[in-house]
């Protein structure tokens, strides 16, 4: 398989044909690695993702282990990364992956009860690896999310935990850190 074997769907340009089998999908990923996450610019970055039903989720496991490869790789190469939204490798599924100290596959998750406490910090992001962009989260908040076995999760997040899923949030909803700037002046290089 090449990567000229990829196409573009006609009824939505912005969705890629996946590869078809898992002996597929590991070659071009192989092939691909950290040049798979789409760069700020990229047009799929700013789509609203869809739901994925019980019954795709077989098909998308694949894909979400390769998610989770390269939130490790993306570490290993940059120093920093915990998490990863599907849609930064042109998935248009409302998936994170977050891989810190075990891989955590969170589908259809939704952010409620969000503080009215905010903070600000530079946030980062692996879709542009080398730029920070200061913007205001909320302090807390709740993640509700299905597993793989589609069993639902509740987590009560607070500080750097609430922030990591507010931006992998803000990614399904196609919206980047550097919409949420807080000026013209709340961008730095790493």
């Amino acid at each position: 398989m090449t990567l000229h074997s990829i196409k573009r769907q006609k009824s939505t340009p912005s969705a890629l044909l996946w590869p078809k089998n898992s002996d597929q999908i590991l070659v071009f990923s192989l092939f691909m690695g950290l040049e798979r996450i789409l760069k700020l610019g990229d047009p799929r970055l700013y789509e609203v993702c869809e739901q994925v039903s019980r019954d795709e989720l077989n098909a998308l496991k694949p894909l979400i282990n390769e998610l989770h490869g390269l939130v490790v790789e993306f570490r290993q190469t940059y120093g920093v990364g915990r998490a990863i939204a599907a849609s930064q490798i042109g998935l248009m599924k409302r998936i994170i992956c977050y891989n810190v100290d075990q891989p955590v596959t969170m589908i259809n998750p939704k952010l409620t009860n969000l503080s009215e406490e905010m903070f600000e910090l530079w946030d980062d992001c692996m879709s542009f690896p080398n730029l920070l962009v200061k913007v205001k989260r909320h302090k807390a908040c709740k993640l509700i999310f299905l597993d793989k076995d589609w069993k639902q999760h509740t987590w009560d997040l607070e500080g750097s935990l609430s922030e990591l899923f507010q931006h992998e949030y803000d990614h399904l909803n196609g919206v980047l850190a550097t919409m949420r700037a807080l000026d013209d002046k709340s961008f730095k290089w790493r």
